[in-house]
Formats: C-alpha cells, sequence, structure tokens
C-alpha cells in the first residue's frame, strides 16, 4: 500500500489558494541550504550576499536575540559560550547519550527536570534548550531566506534526513519543522534527494551507489533508476560518524603537543568549541593545501601547530575506512560487486576531501559522480520532491527501512512483520492468537532490530488490546498491522475479528538512542546470528511443549473420565518428562518428550473427538451441516 506519493501521471496534491509554494530544505550537520524547483529546474536559493550555505550554528545574543549562520560563526570567535553547532548529531538523542558524547561535543547539558521527557536539554547563554528548538531556530532562517527571495508566504517543505536516523530523530525534525512554522510535506532520506537530483539532470538510469559523508552522520545507499521510479534496494550508515570526527581528531592531536610544552588543563566548553573552530578550518585548508599553520590560544597561552595533509589522510584513515566497510555492507545486503554499480554519487562538504575521493574511487573502480555541488546536491532533490508533491511529476520515490520492526511473542521470541530494506510506504498485517485458556488480554510488544529475541533489539512501544472475548488457547484471532509512512514513521494497531475490539498507537518513541545504535544491531545481527537461531529454536521447542502440556492438563479436567486409572497414569508421566526437560538446554530432548507426549494422547484425543462429534450432531440432520471455513494462518503470543 502506498501512501502520501503519486505514481507515475497521477493526481497531485492540491495547489494552494493562496499561492503559497513547497521548498526543499537540507537540514545539515555543518551546513543547511533551501532550494526551489519549477519546471523539473531546481534551483538553490541565496541569500543577498550570494551565498547558498547557511551555516548550522545558532547564537543566543545577551539581548536575548537569537542570531544563525555566519553572524553566529563570528560570534562563536569571541562568545563561543553563547554558541551551538553540530547540534543534528543531537537529535533524537537522549540525556545519557550525551553522556557517552560529552568528551566530543562542545556542550554543557542541562540537569534533567521532574515531568520532562528523556530528550537532552543543553545550556546555551543561561538558556535551557533542546535540539529540536535549536534546530527550528535554523529552520526558520532557512523559511526566511526563501520568503525574502521569491517574495511569498513559505508554509511548506520537503526535509531530508539521514537515511540512517531513527523514528525519534524523525520525529525530532518534523517538531522542529513545526516550531519554525513549516508544514512538512514528507521526510525524504539524503541519499534519494541526491540520487533524484542526478537522475533527473543527467537522464540516468541503472544501479548507482550515493556515499554521502556530512559534518555528523554517514549514509550510504544503493539504488536503482529506471524510467523514472527511484527504488533504494539497501541502505546502511553510521547516525554518529562525519566530518565532525576529523575536526576531533585533529584537535586531539593538537592538545596533546599543546600539553606536551604547557600541560594539559581541562578544557571548558567554550574553550572546547574555540578548539574545534580551529580544526574545522583545518580541515578545510588541506583539502586544498599540503599543509599550513595554525595557533590556538587558551587561557591567555597560544601555542602553534603545523600539519601537512598527509599526516591530516593518516588521522582520518580509519573514519574514511568504516565508511567503505558500510559500503562494502550494503552491496553484499543486495548481493552485488562494485563492479556491478554505473556509478557513485558523492554527497556532503566532507566528500571534498582528496583521501575520501581516492578510497571511493577504489573501491568502486571508477572516478564518482561530483558534478553537482556536494553541498547543494541534497536540496536539489528535495525540491524536486516537493514541486512533485505540490505540482505533480512522473517522478516516483521508493525508500526503504533501515532496521527490521516486529513483535515479542511468547517466550520473548521476535516475529518480524516488516524486514529491513522493505520500500516504504508500507503496510503488513499478521494474525496472531492467544496462548493460555480464558485470556481476555494481549500485550503487544513492537521492537526494532535484527536479533531474534526481544531483549536484544530496541524497544519502541508496548500497548494492551483488551476486551478480547474468553476462549480456549489458540482460539481468539487478532490482526496486528504495522503501517510506515513516507516519512518512515510507524503506526501499530491491533484488532480481535469476532469482536471488533481494536487498539492503535503511533509510535513515537523517547529521544534516547544512542549514537552506535544503528549500526550494532546490523553488526551484532551478524556475529550471533548462528547462536540467535539456535536460542530461538531451542525457546520455540519450550514454547510448544508447555502448550502442549497446558492442553493436556486442560482436556484431562474437562474429559478426564473417559481414561482409566492406568491410561491416566501413563500420560500424567510423559507430561511429567515433558515438564522436567523445560529448564534445560537440551532443544532435542524437549522435541522427544513431547513427541511421546503426543503418542501418549492420541486414543485418548480420537476419544474426546468422538465424544465432542456426537454431541455437536445430536439431534441435527447431516444435510443442515456446511463445510467450516478455511482458517487463516496464526501464531502463538501472551501476555
Amino acid at each position: 500500500m502506498l501512501i502520501q506519493i503519486h505514481e507515475p501521471g497521477g493526481t497531485p496534491l492540491p495547489h494552494e489558494g493562496d499561492g503559497r509554494l513547497a521548498v526543499g530544505i537540507d537540514l545539515g550537520t555543518t551546513n543547511s541550504v533551501v532550494a526551489i524547483s519549477v519546471g523539473n529546474k531546481p534551483e538553490v536559493i541565496r541569500d543577498a550576499h550570494g551565498h547558498a550555505l547557511v551555516p548550522s550554528v545558532v547564537a543566543y545574543m545577551a539581548d536575548g536575540s537569537v542570531v544563525v549562520g555566519e553572524e553566529a560563526r563570528r560570534e562563536r570567535l569571541e562568545n563561543p559560550e553563547r554558541v551551538v553547532s553540530s547540534i543534528k548529531r543531537l537529535m533524537g538523542r537522549g540525556v545519557e547519550d550525551v553522556k557517552r558524547l560529552s568528551g566530543a561535543l562542545p556542550f554543557e547539558r542541562a540537569a534533567p527536570e521532574a515531568g520532562e521527557s528523556a530528550m537532552v536539554r543543553l545550556m546555551i547563554s543561561g538558556r535551557r534548550l533542546s535540539p529540536v528548538e535549536i534546530s527550528a531556530e535554523i529552520l526558520k532562517s532557512l523559511k526566511r531566506q526563501a520568503e525574502a527571495a521569491l517574495g511569498r508566504e513559505v508554509v511548506r517543505a520537503v526535509v531530508t534526513v539521514p537515511a540512517y536516523f531513527d523514528d525519534a530523530a524523525r520525529s525530532a525534525t518534523k517538531d522542529a519543522a513545526k516550531l519554525a512554522g513549516l508544514e512538512v510535506l514528507r521526510l525524504v532520506n539524503e541519499p534519494t534527494a541526491a540520487a533524484l537530483a542526478y537522475g533527473l539532470d543527467r537522464g540516468a538510469e541503472g544501479l548507482y551507489v550515493v556515499y554521502d559523508l556530512g559534518g555528523g552522520t554517514f549514509d550510504v545507499s544503493l539504488l536503482r533508476l529506471e524510467k523514472g521510479v527511484f527504488q533504494v534496494l539497501a541502505t546502511g550508515g553510521d547516525s554518529a560518524l562525519g566530518g565532525d570526527d576529523f575536526d576531533h581528531a585533529v584537535a586531539e592531536k593538537f592538545l596533546a603537543e599543546r600539553a606536551e610544552s604547557l600541560g594539559k588543563p581541562a578544557l571548558t566548553p567554550a574553550e572546547a568549541a574555540s578548539v574545534l573552530a580551529t580544526t574545522r578550518l583545518v580541515k578545510e585548508c588541506l583539502s586544498q593545501h599540503t599543509e599550513g599553520d595554525w595557533w590556538i590560544e587558551l587561557a591567555g597561552q597560544a601555542s602553534h601547530h603545523r600539519l601537512t595533509r598527509a599526516e591530516f589522510e593518516q588521522l582520518i584513515a580509519p573514519f574514511i575506512d568504516r565508511t567503505l566497510a558500510l559500503c562494502r555492507g550494503v552491496l553484499e545486503d543486495a548481493r552485488l560487486t562494485p563492479s556491478g554499480v554505473r556509478g557513485v554519487v558523492l554527497v556532503g562538504g566532507s566528500t571534498r576531501i582528496p583521501l575520501v575521493r581516492r578510497k571511493v574511487a577504489e573501491l568502486f573502480g571508477k572516478e564518482p559522480l561530483a558534478d553537482i555541488d556536494p553541498d547543494e546536491v541534497v536540496a536539489l532533490g528535495a525540491a524536486l520532491q516537493a514541486e512533485a508533491l505540490t505540482a505533480g511529476s512522473d517522478t516516483l520515490l521508493l525508500d526503504v527501512i533501515p532496521l527490521s520492526l516486529g513483535i515479542e511473542t511468547m517466550g520473548g521470541i521476535v516475529e518480524k512483520i516488516i524486514p529491513r530494506n522493505t520500500p516504504i510506504p508500507v503496510a503488513e498485517t499478521e494474525e496472531f492468537t492467544t496462548y493460555q485458556d480464558g485470556q481476555s488480554a494481549m500485550m503487544v510488544h513492537v521492537v526494532q532490530g535484527e536479533r531474534e529475541l526481544a531483549d536484544e533489539n530496541r524497544s519502541l512501544a508496548r500497548f494492551e488490546l483488551r476486551g478480547i472475548p474468553p476462549m480456549t488457547a489458540g482460539a481468539a484471532r487478532i490482526r496486528v498491522t504495522f503501517a510506515i509512512d513516507a516519512d518512515g514513521l510507524l503506526t501499530v494497531s491491533a484488532a480481535e475479528k469476532t469482536t471488533g475490539v481494536a487498539q492503535k498507537v503511533e509510535v513515537k518513541p523517547s529521544y534516547g538512542l544512542s549514537e552506535d545504535d544503528m549500526t550494532r544491531m546490523l553488526r551484532e545481527s551478524l556475529d550471533h546470528a548462528e547462536d540467535d537461531m539456535l536460542r530461538r529454536l531451542l525457546i520455540e521447542s519450550r514454547v510448544d511443549a508447555k502448550r502442549a502440556v497446558n492442553a493436556v492438563r486442560a482436556a484431562l479436567a474437562a474429559d478426564g473420565d473417559l481414561l482409566d486409572k492406568a491410561e491416566r497414569a501413563k500420560i500424567e508421566d510423559a507430561v511429567a518428562k515433558v515438564e522436567g526437560q523445560l529448564p534445560g538446554e537440551n532443544r532435542e530432548a524437549i522435541e522427544a518428550a513431547a513427541e511421546a507426549l503426543e503418542n501418549a494422547t492420541k486414543a485418548f484425543a480420537e476419544r474426546r473427538m468422538d465424544r465432542g462429534m456426537r454431541k455437536a450432531l445430536a439431534g441435527r440432520n447431516i444435510a443442515d451441516l456446511e463445510e467450516p471455513e478455511t482458517g487463516s494462518r496464526v501464531r502463538a503470543d501472551g501476555r
């Protein structure tokens, strides 16, 4: 099922009667860009000075005003404590995540207050601010820039996000846009937006890799471009890997050199911001020159530092190698080799670094495509999608989800409803049943990840479906539906078919995913795949055996009079043997005991069936009986 997306030649969203426009926005870690497209010709929107890039830097001034962009970047040189940058790295993050990142990010955390969500708050110039509020200031600035250039009010936008942004980060981005007075028509993954810009501009078809290395995030996506359809086949990335890490590596080197002569004082957040501002200039300079000299002044003491491009490349090589490993993983997911890729599109300011381009060219055996400005290409693609959603287009975008989604079933096992790399929008429904006799409620636990057991994946939401009519175990039919919209946001619903009792939840997890969780989930799913599967099979055997024991005990309570003492003793002995094996780790022994129980109860089951049929047919004409409807595939779940 497709939602909020147009098939080629389909009906577009209606125009606003007052002529309001929709723009494309690349909300970046280092820089942000806004663009507009008319007639499938996208252009970035420049400010009065002709600049397209708006530095993603926000300054909170002493007089209460807020400034964004170049002015804020200048303020950082004089009053770094008033300025915040790279806030995108904290979108969707919680307090615990920032504690782990505190050594790398020049932020002062605000102490949590009672009743607040898990979203982190920062102390900037005496104000308690969330990443959502800070990002909203950047979006407001882009909105004003677009309105000044276009001479019209702008209230709608397509906003891009890293492909590896999870639900919390995507929700935070939409919240920031709402605070800025923008309606988000759609969130588009950054690699997909870049491919859209290249595909329409070049008329390209075939398999392409989008290598997107920005200031704070890395994404790699494999896309098939064919007849106006942009289908993401596989995606990978790291939501906390980018040019900022290069800056930190240089900063650590310079501070270590400084410590040799001046000692190693503890840095304040303002001093850390000042050092990172300098090392950012080092990175940009060494992308153009082979060497340079810089000074760092802290606490009134200056230190001199010299760095060559070769030394810089040695510092950043481990980070680039991590991106290449992620590229190989995406190709493996799609069962492709680098030679099967027609072209590689470079996105993000960090791809200007010569070592990045050389390494990418070596991996794929071809020079990457970089003829569209890598800082602007994402915004251009977003503008094209904004035009498509407001004026119609022959272009269809099919993104994918980066991690599998499912629910916890009996025994703590995960039943995947939507596998990773499934194109979105999508809706999938599975049917489940109850585990115990008389069960009148079911707990639905939604999880995200690739492991086989629920507690090894990320918990997204829990809700209860109550009002299930009391029935024997396995008789109830509960339909669980997962629906993911074009923004990658999830809604889960459950309904009992007999009564129509239903429950629905929009999955909006607390802001608290750690910076490594997305890639860790995939890596661990591979590392532990065999152990996970063996564990799953053991738990399934236990669940099946326990269910058989419960069924036999219920049958004995209801129809035990059909057995003589010897027969009953034989069955109860078989039940005891199953229960004795359940705590063990020997799956074969559990299954053998369960099979022995089944054999021991065959005659009893036949007698019960005969009794049931006699009761059902008593006083009825065979001609009046109808063939029963075929049942659906079901699985067991319990509270």
